[in-house]
């Protein structure tokens, strides 16, 4: 059985209607499977880190992180894909 390939998806900006419900659509069309979520609202600030299971075959990790960073655009917030192992070696002392 193939490893599974994990990515740290983050979203921040101003809060809006559809932010969710647009890069979870995304992430269905990628067959990307969400293994873990935490999203919060401050003071008008919309916050969203996302743990994204990016195995699948039809998932072309380039295109979607062009999707998503497309989709940011359109909605005026940030979106930034990692791979875990990269954000992950990144944060290690």
């Amino acid at each position: 059985m193939e490893e599974m390939k994990k990515a740290v998806i983050s979203i921040l900006g101003e809060d809006r209607k559809g932010i969710i419900a647009n890069v979870t659509r995304i992430l269905y069309e990628y067959d990307v499977n969400i293994l873990d979520i935490s999203q919060t609202i401050v003071s008008g600030l919309f916050s969203m880190i996302l743990i994204a299971d990016v195995s699948s075959e039809h998932c072309d990790f380039d295109r979607l992180n062009q999707a998503l960073a497309d989709e940011g655009k359109r909605l005026n917030v940030q979106i930034r894909v990692q791979r875990s192992e990269i954000f992950e070696a990144m944060h290690q002392i």
